[in-house]
């Protein structure tokens, strides 16, 4: 019995600095492929009138749940804000969620996430150091389907839709109690100098090889003019 937990808790720290050590680029191109799949899952994807409305989307590809030592969930991603003109987005900044749950979990779940930003309040908490979803920024479980009636009063006074998409299979999803955080490293990594994301957002910088699948991909998904 005590060979079999060692060689979980093994598995588990072996598997903790291979998901640290992918690249920025790697992490972008994952994040551009969840959104292309999850807008093209037709009447099970998010509502494109709320993608429309969106001031900011975040992608995070392969966030973790479980894990060794913090329980919770784990992962890095991206976002991209609206220009002010409305036509187009932004360079990427760069982000990292957490839980809030502490023990020894070994094993659990990878998930690709996404949430839609809808007002600018969500944005100036997205801006911010570190904040907790449904602490600082309301959040609720985004609805799915072609549309968004199905909406509920908590998620149509939220700042923030969360979605999820796990083995193929789209919905809603609640973060409640997670904190977001900047990714200085990973946006020193894109832009070769240790920027803040709103300097990233505020500066109207170009936007980095590595990152213009994910922006050209917005682009088409959703663009006002």
């Amino acid at each position: 019995m005590m060979k079999i937990f060692c060689g979980a808790i093994l598995a588990a720290l072996i598997a903790v600095p291979a998901f640290a050590q992918k690249t920025a680029a790697a992490r972008l191109q994952a994040a551009t492929t969840d959104l292309n799949e999850i807008m093209n899952a037709s009447d099970k994807g998010i509502p494109q009138d709320l993608l429309n409305k969106a001031s900011c989307v975040v992608v995070i590809p392969n966030l973790k749940k479980g894990g060794f030592i913090v329980g919770g969930e784990y992962g890095k991603g991206f976002f991209t804000c609206r220009k002010e003109s409305g036509v187009g987005w932004s360079a990427p900044g760069s982000i990292r969620i957490s839980g809030g749950k502490f023990g020894l979990l070994v094993g659990g779940a990878e998930t690709d996430v996404i949430m839609l930003v809808m007002n600018p309040t969500g944005m100036q908490h997205l801006l911010s150091d570190k904040f907790q979803l449904g602490g600082e920024a309301s959040a609720a479980a985004g609805p799915i389907g072609r549309d968004s009636s199905a909406m509920t009063d908590a998620a149509m006074h939220a700042e923030i839709l969360t979605y999820s998409r796990s083995r193929g299979i789209f919905g809603g999803l609640d973060l409640g109690g997670a904190a977001v955080t900047e990714d200085h490293d990973s946006n020193k990594e894109l832009y070769g100098q240790d920027l803040s994301n709103k300097e990233i957002l505020n500066s109207n910088i170009k936007v980095p090889a590595a990152a213009r699948d994910f922006v050209h991909t917005l682009d088409r998904l959703s663009s006002r003019k």
